[in-house]
């Protein structure tokens, strides 16, 4: 039986993944981190990107992607805390490129300063995830 920890990921909404897993890839903001059972502790930043998840008895990675947050190593798991997390099985291209364009549209009209506000950040999140799509759809890395 292959060793396994346990992995958290969290974001400001809801509890995005809980479980258990061989192997997390994340983003780190000095370059990519892999986690293995036993790593040593360890607190770093993560930039927007792709989390990638090896889970026990599946042949296919769970992906979640990140609009940045925090990466958190302990004898007891690995927590990640971010702003905005997505499940890879919950995003669609057109999905988001319609949320884009909606933003984009709701921008130009600016109903009010707080609102626009609200959609330039919701625009940043929508901008920050297409490359890690790109990147998954057109034969992204395995672990």
């Amino acid at each position: 039986m292959a060793m396994t920890m346990h992995v958290d990921v969290v974001s400001i909404e809801a509890s995005i993944f809980s479980g258990l897993a061989e192997c997390v890839v994340a983003p780190a903001e000095m370059g990519e981190v892999g986690i293995y059972p036993g790593h040593a502790p360890l607190l770093t930043r993560l930039k927007a990107g792709v989390v990638r998840l090896k889970l026990p008895h599946q042949p296919q990675e769970h992906v979640v992607y990140v609009s940045g947050g925090m990466l958190e190593v302990l004898p007891g798991g690995v927590s990640i805390l971010s702003d905005l997390a997505i499940r890879g099985k919950d995003v669609e291209e057109g999905k988001l490129e319609e949320e884009k364009r909606k933003v984009e549209e709701a921008a130009r009209n600016r109903l009010t300063a707080l609102e626009y506000a609200r959609l330039e950040i919701e625009l940043a999140r929508a901008l920050r995830l297409t490359p890690g799509l790109e990147k998954i759809r057109h034969g992204g890395k395995g672990l």
